[in-house]
């Protein structure tokens, strides 16, 4: 069974971060902005998966669950979906780092203006195409 109250919450929310986004970006905080596009996706990935009844697993990377069940998702979904898997798993990568940093990466120091746009790039058009093809 589908919630469809949480789809659409999960996706309502997804396009008020993207506001959330913006403001980052036009703060120049650029690690703020590929950090929060990750939870971005997340929150879109998940709506897509509960939309086609699949279980989301608790993780923050759920491209495997996209690929093992790529036959339940819209068509035009599934023609993209390997550029979404990539998206997905790169944004993975630079969650924590892109939050906490390390000993030797400050966040504000490593991510440039490049990442942020690409990121908010991809993150956009992904939402873009979940909203229409998910129907709610």
């Amino acid at each position: 069974m589908r919630n469809q109250s949480l789809i659409k919450d999960y996706l309502v929310r997804s396009q008020k971060r993207m506001k959330a986004v913006k403001t980052l970006f036009d703060e120049d905080s650029w690690a703020d902005v590929v950090r929060e596009s990750q939870e971005v996706l997340e929150l879109t990935l998940n709506a897509l998966l509960r939309s086609a009844a699949v279980e989301v697993p608790r993780i923050h990377d759920v491209s495997g669950v996209l690929a093992e069940e790529k036959s339940r998702l819209p068509k035009k979904i599934q023609t993209q979906l390997d550029k979404i898997i990539a998206v997905s798993k790169s944004l993975r990568r630079d969650r924590e780092l892109a939050f906490y940093g390390s000993e030797d990466l400050t966040p504000s120091e490593f991510y440039s203006k490049e990442d942020a746009e690409l990121a908010f790039k991809e993150v956009t058009w992904i939402l873009e195409l979940v909203l229409s093809e998910v129907k709610i």
